[in-house]
């Protein structure tokens, strides 16, 4: 079977509390809606917690992948719209630090199901431990949810400091979320881009933004998307665009040198160009 290029996504932000979740799951709901096949990594190693916010019950997470005792595909649970997801484990110190050893064959096991997966989106925890960036650096895509506080924006700046400086990562997508307006999504975006202009060589694109909802605190009281719950509400058609800008970028083509997902995918496809 020959083998095809997987979008791999990360969604990251550096603090905790911007919303990555949220965007996680809507957005690959929405992108299933486009009828792209999409897996969702829960890369909360520690605590994770994309089942409880989908209301689904994981029997096995990552934790039992690591030890042995099963493959990524033995552990997948399927969520809303057909999607997959890929659940950590809640609680489990050992989790949270692994060392790049762990991270790169973690990384290596899902090269099993890129036969079926179209797009992998990867729910990065907050922070920017080594667990963090290794998730990161081996996604195609960034996609940073940022808010239009303080700590967010300086949180984001540091983080993507160090993913350029110290990765040599320069291109990144910004999302606004939890905005009173469009134009309070473009300002944030502003405040982001001349800072980041200023002192370091990246490219920030602005991806949009997703409007502060009620609808969507009810969605997560329920455990339900938003997409899923309330699909006409401001959040719900903000995702839908947010998915439909995704699904316009364009594919790997190449492997750029360093650890990534689905990298044999890549290196197959290049060989045979």
């Amino acid at each position: 079977m020959s083998a095809h290029p997987v979008q791999v996504i990360a969604i990251t932000g550096g603090k905790g509390g911007v919303g990555k979740s949220n965007v996680s799951v809507n957005l690959a709901i929405a992108l299933a809606g486009l009828g792209r096949r999409v897996t969702v990594l829960d890369a909360d190693l520690g605590l994770g917690n994309l089942d409880i916010l989908l209301g689904i019950t994981a029997r096995e997470d990552l934790s039992h992948v690591l030890s042995g005792t099963c493959s990524i595909k033995d552990i997948l649970v399927e969520g809303p719209a057909g999607i997959k997801i890929v659940p950590a484990s809640s609680g489990t110190q050992e989790l949270v630090n692994l060392g790049p050893r762990e991270h790169a064959g973690l990384i290596h096991a899902f090269s099993e199901l890129s036969e079926d997966i179209d797009v992998l989106i990867i729910d990065t925890a907050a922070g920017i431990s080594e667990m963090v960036m290794s998730f990161v650096t081996a996604a195609q895509e960034v996609l940073f949810v940022v808010t239009n506080e303080p700590t967010s924006i300086t949180d984001a700046y540091a983080m993507i400091k160090l993913l350029n400086q110290k990765h040599d990562s320069y291109r990144f997508n910004i999302l606004a979320n939890m905005v009173r307006s469009q134009q309070e999504g473009r300002d944030l975006y502003a405040k982001l881009t001349k800072v980041a202009d200023r002192f370091l060589d990246v490219a920030l694109q602005f991806t949009g933004c997703v409007p502060f909802d009620d609808y969507l605190r009810k969605a997560v009281q329920r455990q339900k998307a938003v997409v899923e719950a309330y699909p006409r509400s401001k959040s719900a058609l903000a995702f839908k665009a947010l998915a439909q800008k995704v699904d316009s970028w364009p594919l790997p083509t190449t492997p750029r040198g360093n650890l990534e997902f689905f990298v044999d995918n890549l290196v197959q496809s290049a060989a045979t160009r």
